[in-house]
């Protein structure tokens, strides 16, 4: 019997590309609201609980709520918002971080999805400190480069419009006030003793991203210069077909936040010298960072191959 899937805020976003991710699925079942009903709490509450598998696509608040209708044992959730990112009974939804993080996954009835920054840092951060390359204390800093489509309708409808202010054809750099909603799930998950110092920005191209971690070499373990970072990335990340490390000579001279458009994949770039040096995730704020994350918690839970559905 197929599995029964609902999105619950599949008017947004993030539900929309998940909702084209599923589209041409023929191992599942789809479960649809009455559009007129989709903020009406009972009829959500019925489609929470027929469900095998919910994917919550909703504010935080409104994410909290739906859980609290689930009431049926075997429903089990991923949530694409902030709301759940750093709660102890929640798996955090990044398979390829350890066996670990894999085996929560797969058996877990609560995922919360990483945010779509995050994903970047903690790709580049997380092996390094778990293998002892990169001290807990460490004082890291991090920019980030997005399409608009990160921001949502209302973003995407600013950007979009024939009339916009010109400045927004500029990057904008934001979350200024060095409380983003993702340093909560960067510092935690990395294990880090403090947040690092994250600079979003955003800028007029739909979908993309490039999260930069920059290294001096005193930062890391004694002795470690930039082949060893190299190696020890890509031995970490050998098989996991989702993230993968370029060659050690195959980082040209410019990166674009564009590069990784349209997959549901990463690609870990690492340039520079033994002296400093940058690591940069690229990917699709859409795809590894939203809705391609999404639908890969999806498979493995459900038993199904991995990367089914997804552009690898």
């Amino acid at each position: 019997m197929k599995p029964v899937v609902y999105i619950d805020g599949q008017e947004g976003t993030t539900g929309l590309q998940i909702y084209e991710r599923l589209a041409g699925r023929e191992d599942i079942q789809r479960l649809t609201i009455d559009p007129e009903k989709r903020k009406d709490t009972e009829a959500r509450r019925e489609c929470l609980n027929a469900a095998d598998l919910v994917f919550l696509c909703l504010p935080d608040a409104a994410a909290k709520e739906a859980v609290s209708l689930i009431e049926n044992p075997n429903t089990r959730v991923i949530d694409a918002s902030t709301a759940h990112r750093t709660a102890e009974d929640w798996a955090y939804g990044f398979p390829e971080l350890s066996k670990a993080h894999r085996d929560a996954v797969i058996r877990g009835s609560r995922v919360a999805n990483p945010g779509c920054h995050a994903s970047g840092f903690i790709a580049v951060v997380y092996p390094l400190v778990s293998m002892g390359l990169l001290p807990r204390d460490a004082a890291l800093s991090c920019f980030s480069l997005t399409g608009y489509s990160g921001g949502g309708k209302k973003m995407i409808a600013q950007y979009e419009d024939p009339s916009a202010d010109p400045i927004l054809g500029t990057p904008g750099i934001y979350g200024l006030n060095q409380s983003h909603k993702h340093l909560p799930e960067m510092q935690k998950i990395c294990g880090l003793e403090t947040a690092p110092v994250f600079c979003p920005i955003v800028d007029d191209y739909y979908k993309g991203m490039a999260t930069t971690v920059p290294f001096h070499a005193g930062q890391l373990k004694s002795g470690v210069n930039l082949h060893d970072v190299w190696q020890a990335l890509t031995d970490y990340y050998a098989g996991a077909g989702t993230v993968r490390v370029a060659a050690e000579d195959g980082v040209p001279g410019k990166l674009y936040g564009g590069h990784m458009t349209g997959r549901d994949d990463m690609l870990l770039a690492i340039a520079g010298n033994d002296q400093r040096f940058t690591i940069t995730a690229l990917f699709d704020n859409l795809g590894k960072g939203a809705s391609g994350a999404a639908v890969q918690n999806m498979n493995l839970m459900l038993g199904f191959p991995e990367t089914a559905g997804l552009s690898v």
